[in-house]
């Protein structure tokens, strides 16, 4: 898991950027994924080098993860209406919230398997 955990934060990391830079560097809101990205990525790097800490570093990875997940996820109802081309403000805010959300779906059920996978090992 600290391996996926620095990949999640540096994909957090791109996003944050590429919105930033794709905006016309005019909206400093769209680097709060980069803000999510880079703990993420330190929390993978100490589970990495200190395996003592792993347990407490994948924890408090998954805390961050779902706090970018609850303030992301009403992004996704309106992923059908981006989708279709519907007129929208800031379609891309949406879309770079929408990828976040996956992404920490995503990141979020790994972090739950492993975690039932650690219980059960112990």
């Amino acid at each position: 898991m600290p391996i996926i955990t620095i990949v999640y934060g540096s994909l957090l990391v791109l996003l944050g950027l590429a919105g930033y830079f794709g905006s016309g560097a005019e909206s400093p809101t769209a680097l709060i994924p980069l803000l999510f990205g880079i703990p993420l990525e330190g929390l993978g790097l100490v589970a990495y080098v200190k395996p003592a800490a792993r347990k407490h570093a994948m924890h408090a990875a998954a805390t961050i993860a779902l706090l970018g997940l609850l303030g992301t996820a009403k992004a996704l109802t309106k992923l059908p209406a981006l989708l279709q081309g519907a007129p929208m403000d800031r379609p891309a805010a949406v879309a770079a919230q929408c990828i976040m959300a996956v992404l920490s779906i995503i990141f979020l059920a790994l972090c739950i398997r492993s975690f039932m996978a650690a219980r059960k090992a112990a």
